[in-house]
């Protein structure tokens, strides 16, 4: 997989964690190879797993290789609004963490940008990425009024996504970011098959026809946004 990734110059990753008991799996890939990266959290989704605290992020996002805190959000497509109590105190602790650490937060937010954003606003949010990004403009641009990076997955590439590459167009060139989400949202050309890294590609290229400019352009921005974000915010 990180051969077929460099044919395609992607060569650096971000493997994100979902949930504190596959952890040690995310961390020892980030160990092994030198070109990845993990974070550290637990889904807005992820139920009947151990339950991070404040402390457990903390201590965790110490490793050198731990870049950024999350998958981290609210989700109110799979968790019923009103019963997310929980959810919405797991997304504060990642925040407290993340603004501890001093590491980014990778955002998950569907069926829930209004109390997504106002939960950032309050909790006074400090750097990070709203990952796959499929909301409208006024979302992103809440998002980037607080600092934060908006990155676009293979839905970018859909034919049903027109909406979506017109944000694509707005968002400005230091806060634009690529991923592929993967194993999910399989970008076009190679949609309905299974995802992999080295289809960011795809993503960056479709970004590139939006944005009116090169495929090499959106690679230059994108790697130093990553640079940016990831590897030069830690206190």
């Amino acid at each position: 997989m990180l051969e077929h990734a460099a044919e395609l110059s992607v060569r650096e990753f971000l493997c994100v964690c979902i949930d504190l008991e596959n952890f040690q799996d995310v961390l020892d890939l980030a160990e092994k190879h030198k070109e990845i990266y993990a974070s550290v959290g637990v889904h807005p989704t992820s139920q009947d797993c151990k339950e991070p605290s404040v402390d457990d992020l903390l201590k965790l996002a110490e490793h050198e290789k731990i870049i950024a805190i999350g998958e981290t959000g609210l989700d109110y497509f799979h968790v019923d609004k009103d019963n997310s109590d929980w959810q919405r105190e797991r997304f504060k602790r990642h925040i407290i963490a993340s603004n501890i650490s001093g590491k980014p937060m990778i955002i998950h937010t569907r069926d829930a940008k209004q109390d997504t954003i106002r939960m950032m606003q309050e909790e006074k949010a400090e750097r990070g990425v709203m990952h796959c990004f499929s909301e409208d403009w006024e979302t992103a641009e809440a998002a980037l009024d607080l600092g934060f990076y908006i990155s676009f997955s293979g839905i970018v590439t859909f034919n049903s996504a027109q909406s979506l590459r017109d944000v694509a167009k707005k968002v400005p060139s230091d806060r634009l970011l690529v991923e592929t989400d993967s194993p999910y949202l399989t970008p076009v050309p190679y949609r309905g098959k299974p995802n992999s890294p080295a289809y960011t590609y795809y993503v960056a290229e479709r970004l590139a026809e939006v944005r009116g400019t090169t495929v090499n352009d959106i690679a230059d921005i994108t790697t130093k946004n990553f640079s940016n974000l990831f590897m030069s915010t830690s206190k």
